[in-house]
């Protein structure tokens, strides 16, 4: 399952990095490359919306390893 965690991991980072983009430069990476709002634009936001819900489970996993 780390494999797991380290690749949800890394497209949320993916996820900020274009969030970043927006916030700055009003550019949207993903909408760039796959069209504004097409289906597999879709579904990239989906998967890291998806992965940036389960790390929350990060929290309870790092609580339990301090105590």
């Amino acid at each position: 399952m780390k494999w797991f965690d380290y690749t949800a991991l890394t497209l949320v980072i993916m996820g900020a990095l274009n969030w970043l983009l927006v916030g700055i430069f009003r550019f949207d990476l993903v909408a760039f490359l796959f069209g504004n709002l097409s289906w597999l634009s879709r579904i990239i936001y989906t998967i890291v919306g998806l992965c940036g819900l389960y790390l929350i489970s990060f929290f309870g996993r790092i609580r339990g390893m301090s105590e």
